[in-house]
């Protein structure tokens, strides 16, 4: 008996019985079975589905943030122009990528590209005990430097 189970365990995906999550009763109604009271055990076992409920979102209040917020800027001609130039950039980049994605040896390069950056990345910061204060100073020098705040 046990090794038959481990032996099943190892079959391939495709070879494994397919079990449906609908039962005899629910397409052809109840049977003396289903009305059985169920056992504890059979009880415990059956999962029970939770829906999540979304937060209710008024849109007349987001219409209303977005125009006072819309109302402090200052200069609305720049704000619009970095706005069209985010959306811009991002489909250029999405257009750079499929392109790059088409040239057929090129993302098993990129691929390998990146896994040396990252290798040589754990070398240097995080092997040795100096590479991570290293790491750690270089990570507050720059929090200083977008924050303003300095020690």
């Amino acid at each position: 008996m046990l090794a038959a189970s481990r032996v099943s365990a190892f079959r391939p995906l495709a070879a494994r019985p397919v079990r449906s999550m609908r039962t005899s009763a629910s397409v052809n109604g109840p049977t003396k079975a289903s009305l059985a009271p169920s056992s504890k055990k059979a009880e415990a076992k059956r999962s029970v589905a939770v829906m999540a409920q979304a937060p209710k979102v008024d849109p007349e209040e987001i219409v209303k943030t977005l125009s006072e917020q819309w109302d402090k800027v200052d200069n609305k001609g720049n704000a619009l122009l970095i706005g069209g130039g985010g959306i811009f950039a991002l489909w250029l980049a999405s257009t750079v990528v499929g392109a790059i994605n088409s040239v057929p040896l090129l993302p098993k390069l990129m691929e390998l590209v990146g896994f040396g950056y990252s290798a040589w990345f754990v070398y240097k910061y995080l092997l040795f005990k100096e590479g991570r204060i290293q790491a750690a100073s270089d990570f507050d020098e720059l929090k200083e430097k977008i924050s303003g705040i300095t020690k």
